[in-house]
């Protein structure tokens, strides 16, 4: 037993220097610059709560911040809205059910930077040379309000990452005995009723997954947001990630821009933790 416990921990050991290297320690030394008045140059000097107190008062900081929360909300809704519809459509007995897995995966395996090149181009000429084209002004200029910027970025988010969550679902969906459909089939159940009685309570693990998936990667946006709209006009599409990234670089004030990563940091793992737990709450009660 002695021997299998110091292999299991010699086999683990790398992995847990790579993360304590990689995640904690980074985490521990942004916590502790975030109480001083380090720029990234001298040596730091303690200053307490200054920066946190600070952020209450950064109007920049808590816009981004409320922008951000309606594109996760937005981008979470839909992603998995396409995800399941897709799984749904590929399960099916279709012939080319293996080549649709892969066209609608196939976005996902894209650079987000590239992503937001192609849809910018996409929203800012193609956008406008059919509205121009049909008559209709509402397709010309996009990006250019903070509106229609907003929904750039939720269409962009839910064209990558629809197909990545799709094979989440597709698992779960595959795994569902087809006796408990037929049962409730031969019973008089519909379509709908079949699903939402039998099926989606099956799949209610890979809800809880992608909802986390979605929640965080959403909230943490920057790739995207940098390429299709690099915050404008006017800061209005910034999302928190840009905010806290120009507040590092562009004004040089990596202690508060540290503060803020922190309090960002809180804020997403209490959301994500929150939600796990509701929806294993859940998943025993269905």
């Amino acid at each position: 037993m002695r021997n299998r416990n110091l292999w299991y921990w010699l086999f683990l050991a790398p992995a847990l220097t790579a993360l304590a290297m990689v995640v904690l320690l980074p985490l521990a030394y942004g916590v502790y610059y975030s109480f001083t008045d380090w720029n990234g140059i001298k040596t730091p000097s303690f200053v307490g709560l200054e920066h946190y107190k600070a952020l209450f008062y950064e109007e920049e900081f808590r816009n981004a911040l409320w922008f951000t929360t309606k594109f996760t909300i937005v981008s979470v809704f839909l992603i998995n809205f396409f995800g399941l519809s897709l799984a749904l459509l590929v399960t099916q007995k279709f012939r080319t059910n293996n080549i649709l897995r892969t066209i609608f995966f196939m976005p996902n395996l894209i650079g987000g930077l590239i992503l937001g090149f192609i849809w910018q181009f996409i929203f800012t000429k193609v956008f406008a040379s059919v509205g121009e084209l049909i008559g209709v002004e509402a397709l010309e200029g996009w990006l250019s309000t903070e509106t229609t910027g907003f929904w750039a970025m939720a269409i962009l988010m839910s064209w990558q990452m629809a197909g990545y969550i799709m094979v989440i679902y597709i698992s779960f969906l595959e795994g569902v005995p087809q006796e408990l459909l037929e049962a409730a089939e031969i019973d008089g159940a519909n379509s709908f009723q079949r699903f939402y009685h039998v099926t989606f309570p099956l799949v209610m693990p890979a809800f809880t997954v992608s909802l986390f998936l979605t929640l965080s990667n959403s909230f943490k946006l920057y790739d995207q947001n940098l390429s299709l709209t690099g915050g404008g006009p006017y800061n209005s599409t910034q999302m928190v990630a840009m905010e806290i990234f120009k507040t590092a670089f562009v004004e040089n004030a990596m202690a508060f821009a540290q503060a803020k990563a922190v309090i960002f940091f809180l804020i997403v793992a209490a959301i994500s933790l929150t939600q796990v737990y509701i929806n294993k709450k859940r998943e025993v009660e269905m």
